[in-house]
C-alpha cells in the first residue's frame, strides 16, 4: 500500500537526519559542555536504534523482495486465498519507493510472467496477473480460447478443480493446461458461467504495454474488461516468484497449509 511505503520513507528519513545530526553537531556540544554521551535525548536515542533497522527494511523492500498477500481468486488455481508471495523488485528495473519511478533498467516482463502492479483505475492497491501479451503482438479472446497473433493457444483438460486445504472458491471449475509459448500453466473455467461483460475482443498492444489476465478466466477482473485494456510499463511492481506462507484470514481460521510454503509461482 502507498500510506505503508510513504511512512516507511518518512520514518526512515526522519531518523536518519536526527541520528546524523548527532552524530556531527550535538553529541560534540554535549562532549563541550561536560555531558555524558549516555544522558542523550530521547528522540536521538530512538533514531539511533530504529534507523538502521528502517533503512535495511526499506532497502530490502524497495529494491530486492517484497512480501505480498493474495486477496482474490482471480489467480487460482496457482494462487490461492491466503497465499503469502514474494516478489522480486528488481527483476523489471530498480524502481524508486513511492513514486515507482525507474532509475536502472534490468530487463523486461516476459510471456507468462505473473506480475504485481498497480492498475491506473485503483492506484492505491497492488494487482496481480499473468502477463499474456507483449508490446506488438496481436491478442484475442474468444469461446473461453486466447489467440496469440492470430493463433488459438491449445488446452488439455485435466479434470474437475477440487481444490487445495480450504479453498472452496471455484465449486465446478474445470482444470485445464494452457499452452501459452514459453510457459504453459493450468487456469480455471466455470462451464456455462461466462465472465462478467463477456470479455471478448481482439487487441493489439502498444509499445510499453502489456495484456494481463487471470488463471480463473472467469472470474477476474483483466486486460478484458478494462477500458484502456493495456497494463503501463511504469505501473509494475516486480515479478511473483515464490509463496512463503499460506493463511486465509488474519486469524487463520482454515489453518496453514504446509504444503504450498516455499512453492515457485508458475
Amino acid at each position: 500500500m502507498v500510506w505503508f511505503e510513504t511512512i516507511l520513507v518518512v520514518l526512515t528519513l526522519l531518523t536518519g537526519v536526527v541520528w546524523l545530526a548527532d552524530k556531527l553537531f550535538l553529541a560534540k556540544r554535549r562532549r563541550a559542555k561536560g555531558g555524558l554521551l549516555d544522558e542523550e535525548p530521547v528522540l536521538v536515542d530512538y533514531s539511533r536504534a530504529f534507523f538502521p533497522v528502517l533503512a535495511v527494511v526499506l532497502v530490502l523492500r524497495s529494491f530486492i523482495a517484497e512480501p505480498y498477500k493474495i486477496p482474490s481468486s482471480s489467480m487460482m488455481p496457482n494462487l490461492l486465498i491466503g497465499d503469502f508471495i514474494l516478489v522480486n523488485k528488481f527483476s523489471y528495473g530498480l524502481r524508486l519507493p513511492i513514486t515507482n519511478q525507474k532509475f536502472l533498467a534490468l530487463g523486461e516482463p516476459a510471456r507468462g510472467d505473473v506480475v504485481v502492479f498497480k492498475p491506473p483505475h485503483d492506484p492505491e492497491n497492488n494487482w496481480i496477473k499473468r502477463v499474456i501479451g507483449l508490446p506488438g503482438d496481436r491478442i484475442g479472446f474468444h469461446g473461453d480460447t486466447v489467440y496469440l497473433n492470430g493463433q488459438p493457444l491449445k488446452y488439455q483438460t485435466l479434470g474437475p478443480y477440487e481444490g487445495t486445504g480450504g479453498t472452496t472458491e471455484a465449486p465446478g471449475a474445470t482444470l485445464l493446461r494452457e499452452d501459452l509459448p514459453g510457459r504453459p500453466h493450468t487456469i480455471l473455467e466455470s462451464v456455462g458461467v461466462p465472465p462478467p461483460g463477456g470479455g471478448e475482443g481482439d487487441w493489439i498492444v502498444p509499445p510499453g504495454r502489456y495484456f494481463v489476465m487471470g488463471d480463473n478466466r472467469d472470474n477476474s477482473l483483466d486486460g478484458r474488461f478494462w477500458d484502456y485494456h493495456f497494463l503501463p510499463e511504469e505501473n509494475l511492481r516486480g515479478k511473483a516468484f515464490l509463496i512463503w506462507l499460506n493463511c486465509e484470514g488474519w486469524v487463520c481460521k482454515n489453518g496453514f497449509d504446509a504444503s504450498r510454503i516455499g512453492n515457485g509461482i508458475e
